[in-house]
């Protein structure tokens, strides 16, 4: 076999050379004798014409979807009313003097474009694969790593691996675990990040490391989750926040130059956690969605709708605003159906008012609670949000982080439904997240990102003294409210770290049982540290234009953890379990769920 180039880099610079092709057949058409056959590769897709008087006609005859081949023939140019600009090679096109058949297709399992369902995708993804949206799709993604990695090598960090089995430890999802044969009832853990490592690295005097590291958490799927996944890590000594994230920023935009050629803005807006979810309802925010969340709390404490002058005179709660423009045009039942949507997250109703005549006061607004309000507060709700004739309104009021949660994801919907998302990336920092997170069920702390992220006010007695107020040295990148990347200074002081186990409900001997490594090394002069990850399989459909991870990687599992290609998870026998010290416990008559497929993540 002798290739002598790719099908989709044949130009009209051959015209007249004899090449030799291999791939695919994508496609036949048989007009009248004369065959037509497009023949893809991993580069594209070339006409092939057989002529009915050439040697290789016969074997042209037996030809079908997907059968491999190899093609030699001659370059020449198409007529120009045959040219075919959507294709890299449509104004050439090759006649074949010798067909070789390498590898017949049996029928196809399915019909190779976007038609096809998940499950039989999925379970055939090697041919899935072929197809130039995922060939696409794949390239994109290697395209960034090199890019990735060009761009630290150039900044001075060092490319290291951390380990696969290692040690559970309580970092907030649960552990994949992997039995002991040699150590009888011992367990190692899959890494749900490399977190510890990396802090060790620069405690190791590494200064500067990244890793592209496969990742594991065994948890409920969704849409932009997997069981395994892939991060960029990334650590650093001796920096702030600041200096993480200017090499970061400049990391991406590096990558968005190089593979899309597109330009990011310099530098990225930051908002605090706090605004980022008073003004947009969340903490990753998508600033292409024009308008904001407004608070009102000042303009109808007064009133005696209870509705919102309880939640507007208490500290911890708050009466949203949201405007729509051109709103009004919305039926009741349209509004009754976002009311229906926003209580999925928590909202008990939704108020809403249309303003039919800006100019005419509270005679120009429609709306059941229009009857509440007094001119004084219709003038500055009208005012706050910059409400115009033919807008409507949507309030929400209640405590202050479910408000502003269910406000936002309204407002993502609307933007959505009313097709006003602007094209374009909208990349920003979210930085200084609160410390912890109360749980009122189990009425203990967590930890907003993890237990090694360092308090803004580094005394450990402030932090002990009133933790619900403390925030982090935390920062999330976002872009186009996706989160890509989140990351924080760590704590590098054991005292302090002790204080961040004791309020979570990590004891002393518990720490230590379960961070002893650690805590041992901080003893020994570490350095301040920071660092950050990405989450490259968002990030590499967010630059395929690809709305599921699953579609950016190559062999992905489903939401029930599934890969039905290689039907796995599998049962395994009873003598290698033994070998394992592990025994099964499924109950004879619990469902196989391996017969389940799901939709993929």
């Amino acid at each position: 076999m002798n290739r002598s180039h790719y099908c989709g880099e044949v130009t009209e610079a051959l015209a007249g050379q004899s090449v030799t092709l291999c791939g695919w057949v994508d496609r036949t058409r048989d007009l009248g004798g004369l065959l037509f056959m497009g023949l893809r590769d991993t580069a594209g897709v070339v006409q092939v014409v057989v002529e009915p008087d050439s040697e290789a006609f016969p074997a042209a005859e037996k030809l079908r979807n997907e059968f491999c081949v190899q093609v030699t023939g001659t370059v020449r140019e198409r007529p120009e009313s045959q040219w075919n600009e959507q294709m890299a090679t449509g104004r050439i096109e090759v006649v074949a003097n010798a067909i070789e058949l390498l590898n017949a297709s049996a029928p196809m399992p399915l019909l190779m474009t976007d038609e096809d369902g998940e499950e039989v995708r999925l379970k055939y993804r090697y041919l899935d694969l072929r197809r130039p949206r995922m060939q696409r799709n794949l390239k994109v993604r290697a395209a960034m790593y090199r890019a990735i990695r060009n761009s630290l090598d150039e900044r001075r960090f060092v490319e290291l691996e951390t380990p696969i089995l290692t040690r559970a430890t309580p970092e907030g999802a649960r552990d994949y675990l992997v039995p002991s044969r040699v150590h009888a009832g011992q367990f190692f853990a899959l890494p749900q990040s490399p977190q510890l490592f990396k802090q060790l690295l620069m405690m190791s005097g590494m200064d500067r490391y990244y890793q592209i590291a496969r990742c594991f958490r065994d948890e409920d799927l969704r849409a932009d989750r997997q069981p395994e996944f892939t991060q960029l890590d990334m650590e650093l000594s001796f920096v702030s926040e600041e200096e993480v994230q200017a090499i970061s920023e400049d990391l991406i935009r590096e990558v968005f130059r190089d593979v899309l050629g597109d330009d990011l803005p310099q530098p990225f807006p930051r908002l605090s956690w706090r605004e980022a979810m008073e003004r947009f309802g969340s903490d990753k925010p998508d600033l292409r969605i024009p308008g904001e969340l407004v608070t009102v709390d000042g303009h109808v404490a007064h009133l005696e709708f209870k509705v919102f002058a309880g939640p507007a005179a208490a500290h911890d709660q708050r009466v949203a605003a949201l405007r729509v423009p051109g709103g009004a045009e919305l039926s009741r039942k349209q509004i009754d159906d976002y009311t229906k949507y926003v209580a999925r997250y928590g909202a008990k109703g939704l108020a809403w008012i249309k303003v039919n005549d800006a100019g005419a006061g509270l005679e120009g607004l429609q709306s059941p609670i229009a009857k509440f309000l007094d001119e004084g507060a219709w003038s500055g709700i009208a005012e706050a949000s910059g409400a115009a004739t033919g807008d409507l309104l949507f309030f929400g009021a209640g405590d202050w982080q479910t408000a502003s949660t269910f406000m936002g994801q309204l407002r993502l919907k609307l933007a959505h439904d009313r097709d006003t998302v602007e094209p374009g990336w909208k990349p920003l920092w979210v930085t200084e997240f609160p410390m912890f997170e109360w749980d009122a069920e189990t009425g203990r702390y967590y930890a907003m990102h993890h237990p090694f992220t360092a308090p803004l006010d580094p005394d450990p007695e402030a932090l002990r003294a009133d933790p619900a107020a403390a925030l982090s040295r935390g920062y999330d990148l976002v872009l186009n409210g996706s989160e890509l990347g989140g990351g924080s200074i760590r704590i590098h002081d054991p005292k302090l770290q002790q204080v961040v186990f004791d309020l979570l409900g990590i004891g002393a001997e518990e720490a230590v049982e379960k961070f002893g490594f650690l805590l041992e090394a901080l003893r020994y002069g570490a350095p301040p540290h920071g660092g950050i990850a990405f989450g490259l399989d968002r990030w590499a459909a967010l630059l395929t234009g690809e709305e599921s991870i699953r579609d950016v990687i190559a062999f992905p599992k489903t939401t029930t953890a599934q890969c039905l290609m290689t039907a796995a998870p599998s049962a395994i026998a009873d003598g290698q379990l033994a070998e394992l010290h592990v025994r099964s416990v499924v109950e004879a008559d619990q469902p196989d769920a391996s017969n389940e497929a799901g939709e993929s993540d």
